[in-house]
């Protein structure tokens, strides 16, 4: 190693201990402050950014380097760097280690982030490392095993884009049933994949359990936290190896644009026999395959959503509170024929996700001082007399918007059989027991009785 490049390494190693320290530093915060702050200390503010109270936006392209050994230093990786935004920028560092920090909550291990340009990229980035043909096997088959409950466009993904492949999805159809997982995998398994609370059925899972059954076989358990968010449920901290989100839903309340993230814990449990893939998931995935594949987040997308995220535990509990309002109202009308929603107490599988979904930090909020159970923004219906039944009342609905959105801060409605799961066919929507009447809903922040008031007038349409 020439002496020049030896040098910036060796500064390099200082600045990653001052993070390591201030890291250490942020998982002593309660889950508000974290959000808040992130990594962004005062000390960092001064010295690199002017004094900035709020992390800088860093439209650039590429960073420029002091001399030629600095510039091979980086792009060797031995330093820090985001030498070409395509793979790295200062804007997405920062939300990458606060969503870190926050999936990782409560938790005794590492966790790393790995931010995409939208959550079907981060699904992409999450399972394609899995699915190499390794040396030796070309010729062997390659499966995978996943809950049918997942958004339509994760289920294109599975069904269209890696069959196209030659890669076998192999679909659950009762998630909750741990023996019916055991019963598809076999040798050739790469992970399991499930989605909880679904979109939009909000099927459920025991994590812990399914999570022991991948690592019994030495696979990764993938899980899509998107409806909960660490907020409310921390897949990690129940054996899951790594978390996916469309960061574009809860976790950006405002719509401002699409993003998605990979969060996984050190190590990762897996049969493929890559050293850096298990060791640190989410730095493999955005120095390596990302790098190369380029699904990248734009700068000015990731400081919109980490703007969002430093409410996310008040509104997510704002947004629970509202949803079962509504849920309870939905229940009692003698025009629904079906609700689903986890905080109701009619729901199957309500058992399980009271043990799984609770408000971060309630026992230390003056407003609880106990643990509280909160169970997220999105619910679902079915509406008596079918279909043209529930297009009445999509169509009825004044405030609520018509939308394939969900997790906004406005309520927004959709019939998922028209719209978010169309294009996987009735066979794929039967598997997903998703009926051409049902209603999904994602409760904003309005007053509840305004959007129940909303819902009663449209429901009167039928």
């Amino acid at each position: 190693m020439r002496d020049g490049v030896a040098r910036y390494v060796a500064m390099a190693h200082e600045e990653q201990a001052a993070r390591r320290r201030a890291w250490q530093e942020a998982k002593k915060w309660r889950f508000d402050t974290v959000a808040v702050h992130g990594l962004y200390t005062v000390e960092e503010a001064i010295q690199r950014n002017q004094g900035a109270i709020i992390e800088p936006i860093y439209l650039a392209t590429s960073q420029a380097y002091r001399d030629s050994d600095e510039l091979e230093a980086a792009l060797a990786y031995l330093i820090p760097t985001w030498c070409y935004a395509r793979i790295a920028n200062p804007s997405v560092y920062y939300l990458e280690w606060t969503l870190a920090l926050l999936e990782g909550y409560g938790c005794d291990f590492e966790t790393a982030c790995c931010a995409t340009s939208s959550g079907m990229s981060a699904i992409m980035s999450a399972i394609e490392p899995f699915l190499v043909r390794l040396p030796g096997k070309e010729s062997e088959p390659i499966n995978f095993v996943a809950s049918a409950h997942v958004y339509g466009g994760t289920f294109q993904q599975f069904s269209v884009r890696q069959r196209e492949k030659g890669i076998e999805v192999r679909w659950v159809q009762h998630p909750e049933r741990v023996e019916e997982w055991a019963e598809l995998i076999d040798e050739h398994t790469r992970f399991l994949y499930g989605e909880l609370p679904s979109n939009p059925t909000l099927a459920f899972f025991d994590i812990a359990a399914v999570a022991e059954l991948a690592h019994k076989h030495q696979i990764p358990l993938i899980v899509d936290s998107t409806v909960a968010t660490p907020a409310l449920l921390r897949p990690l901290q129940h054996g899951a190896d790594i978390v996916v989100h469309s960061v574009t839903k809860s976790m950006t309340a405002s719509g401002f644009g699409i993003a998605g993230a990979v969060i996984a814990r050190k190590p990762i449990v897996t049969n493929i026999p890559n050293e850096q893939l298990r060791e640190d998931f989410a730095s493999y995935i955005k120095f390596l395959p990302n790098r190369d594949n380029g699904p990248n987040l734009s700068p000015m997308q990731a400081a919109l959503t980490l703007n969002d995220l430093r409410t996310l535990r008040s509104r997510m509990d704002m947004l629970s509170e509202n949803a079962l309002l509504v849920a309870e109202f939905l229940e009692s009308h003698p025009k629904v024929e079906k609700v689903s929603y986890p905080g109701l107490k009619s729901y199957p599988l309500h058992h399980l996700a009271r043990r799984y979904m609770w408000l971060v930090d309630s026992e230390h909020d003056q407003r609880y001082r106990e643990k509280v159970n909160r169970y997220g923004h999105l619910l679902s219906f079915c509406v008596k007399g079918g279909h043209e039944a529930a297009r009445r009342v999509l169509d009825g609905l004044q405030r609520i918007f018509r939308a394939t959105d969900l997790g906004r801060i406005k309520s927004v409605a959709t019939i998922p059989a028209i719209s978010t799961h169309q294009q996987q066919g009735e066979e794929g929507r039967k598997l997903a027991s998703i009926p051409d009447n049902l209603i999904r809903l994602s409760v904003g922040a309005e007053h509840p009785d305004d959007i129940i008031a909303d819902l009663d007038q449209a429901l009167a349409r039928v």
